[in-house]
């Protein structure tokens, strides 16, 4: 994303900034679901999911999504399925909830937390050098998932073109994905999402759809 683009900010709502931060994490489930099927990839979507993972300090909210709730539209498009108004692909919104339930196994794990914080640390010095996109830094987002979150009992299994699936570096970018929707399912629980919300709190998210639409 270019450093020129100018920042939308989202209304001071709880709702709204947990929508976002949820629809981050679906973007990435729609992302690994794409490359597994494809091999391709929404290089806006792909670009903001990478650069909000390996940016750990991010100056606000808006800055860790670049600022455009555009850049989240693919994730909230998925949000859209979820509450309804759309058909929904059932094999993204597996993906998703199994990164919030991840999200949720990593967070009362103290030591994979400090772990995993260590090497994002590393990594996004490795992005200032090389670009967040990189391939290196691809790569180390990959071997991180796969250090700390893989080895829980519970994992996702990814369905796809097992050529696919295969190829070069394509392990390493499905599982950078799923080591961002990893963290914006954190900063949806910074923000006060909840699993019980999506059930029984479904018109609050509506209303945070319609006004980011």
């Amino acid at each position: 994303m270019s450093s020129t683009t100018p920042i939308h900010r989202a209304p001071d709502s709880p709702a709204v900034r947990q929508a976002l931060a949820l629809a981050g994490v679906f973007q990435a489930a729609s992302l690994v679901d794409e490359l597994a099927r494809t091999g391709q990839v929404d290089t806006r979507a792909w670009d903001t999911l990478i650069e909000a993972t390996v940016d750990t300090n991010p100056p606000s909210f808006e800055a860790i999504y670049g600022g455009h709730p555009n850049n989240l539209r693919r994730g909230l498009e998925t949000l859209e399925a979820l509450v309804g108004r759309k058909q929904a692909n059932p094999v993204v919104l597996r993906y998703g909830f199994s990164l919030l339930m991840l999200m949720n196994k990593l967070r009362t794990n103290n030591a994979m937390m400090d772990s995993l914080g260590q090497k994002l640390t590393r990594i996004q010095g490795q992005a200032e050098h090389f670009g967040s996109t990189h391939e290196n830094v691809v790569a180390s987002l990959g071997e991180a998932y796969q250090e700390t979150l893989s080895t829980f009992k519970t994992r996702i299994v990814v369905q796809g073109d097992p050529s696919l699936l295969q190829s070069r570096m394509m392990p390493e970018r499905v599982r950078a994905c799923l080591m961002g929707g990893i963290r914006f399912g954190l900063l949806w629980h910074q923000q006060g999402g909840r699993r019980w919300k999506l059930v029984f709190q479904r018109k609050a998210l509506r209303r945070a759809l319609d006004s980011l639409s």
